[in-house]
């Protein structure tokens, strides 16, 4: 539980300072995504998942 409850802090960290840091470009992203097409953002969040869980089992590869 600890390693979830750490997990979650962490992405909230790194969403909060995208927003302290660059409002306008969290806008203009915003905008460019609702642009393309339904399936190209599905491509997009299924790239980003995929990513996120070789990152995950990489960490816990390399002995985190």
């Amino acid at each position: 539980m600890a390693w979830v409850l750490l997990a979650l802090g962490l992405v909230m960290i790194v969403e909060g300072l995208a927003y302290v840091l660059a409002p306008s470009l969290i806008e203009r992203m915003l905008e460019a995504l609702r642009s393309l097409p339904e399936a190209a953002r599905r491509q997009l969040g299924a790239l980003v998942l995929v990513s996120g869980l070789i990152s995950v089992w990489l960490a816990f590869f390399m002995g985190i």
